[in-house]
């Protein structure tokens, strides 16, 4: 049987926190429990992968962004969109160390792996 893995997509970023911070509280839990888990940051949650991008960004009762970008950094791959970092001017050497850009191939091929589940936020 084959592991089991959770690829999580978030969509948003500053522009819509409370499902920013959906998508990287269900990526760092998962991450605590020991699943695989793999977290994308497309469209503005893109801006995130950048030093000091989720600092100082919580909302009440939940877990600030940085906090939550770190335990999922500590445990798996995070992946800036490739169109969206393009879009945005960022670039491999603007990333915090650990994170990467990759496209739509790599994102299809993580999803359809076997015991991949994808959410997105």
């Amino acid at each position: 049987m084959a592991s089991r893995s959770l690829v999580v997509k978030a969509t948003s970023g500053k522009d819509d926190l409370e499902r920013c911070n959906q998508a990287l509280t269900v990526a760092a839990t998962a991450a605590a429990s020991g699943l695989e888990v793999s977290l994308w940051l497309t469209g503005d949650a893109a801006w995130l992968a950048l030093p000091g991008g989720a600092d100082g960004i919580a909302l009440p009762h939940a877990v600030p962004l940085a906090e939550l970008l770190a335990k999922v950094l500590g445990n798996g791959p995070v992946t800036v969109c490739s169109q969206c970092a393009a879009r945005r001017g960022i670039s491999a050497d603007d990333l915090v160390d650990g994170v990467r850009i990759a496209g739509a191939a790599t994102f299809v091929a993580e999803i359809m792996a076997d015991g991949a589940q994808a959410v997105v936020y």
